[in-house]
């Protein structure tokens, strides 16, 4: 009777713990591809190009920061102009994927980031955290529908 249990119990967590397993296999395709996003997101944010910043995000897409949270296309491409290229004169700037996990017709994708800073007042120093990104397919490309950020110069 023991003996029965315990097999239904190992059968019980197989049930729960392979699913998971097979959630953590991306495409490597689809994985060089957002790998390629974030490439272009650092490319074209040390441009300071707020406009081709923004147009990697979806027109409906939430960037939330630890300076506050930015709801639109529109939005996101005024806030980079304004806090990310005038205030904070930001550079350098990388952004490193290092997991990406597809859910349905998204994919989720976590990793780093790390920029230079030069503030209005001319001050001068680093800063760097954790990035979370929701993404979606537009026709052949991927767009950021929700990005959050932490710094650890910040404390969020």
């Amino acid at each position: 009777m023991k003996m029965h249990i315990l097999l239904a119990l190992v059968g019980l967590a197989t049930c729960f713990v392979l699913p998971t397993f097979a959630q953590d296999t991306v495409d490597p395709k689809m994985a060089q591809q957002i790998r390629a996003l974030a490439a272009k997101f650092s490319e074209v944010f040390n441009k300071h190009d707020s406009a081709a910043v923004a147009a990697l995000y979806t027109q409906d897409a939430v960037w939330e920061t630890y300076h506050g949270t930015y709801h639109g296309r529109q939005r996101i491409e005024e806030e980079y102009a304004d806090w990310c290229f005038k205030r904070w004169n930001k550079h350098n700037w990388a952004t490193t994927i290092s997991r990406v996990i597809p859910v349905g017709n998204e994919a989720r994708a976590t990793g780093t980031w790390s920029c230079d800073i030069t503030t209005e007042m001319g001050g001068t120093g680093a800063d760097s955290g954790h990035c979370s990104w929701v993404i979606v397919r537009e026709g052949d490309t991927w767009k950021i529908r929700r990005e959050t950020l932490s710094s650890d110069a910040w404390r969020n």
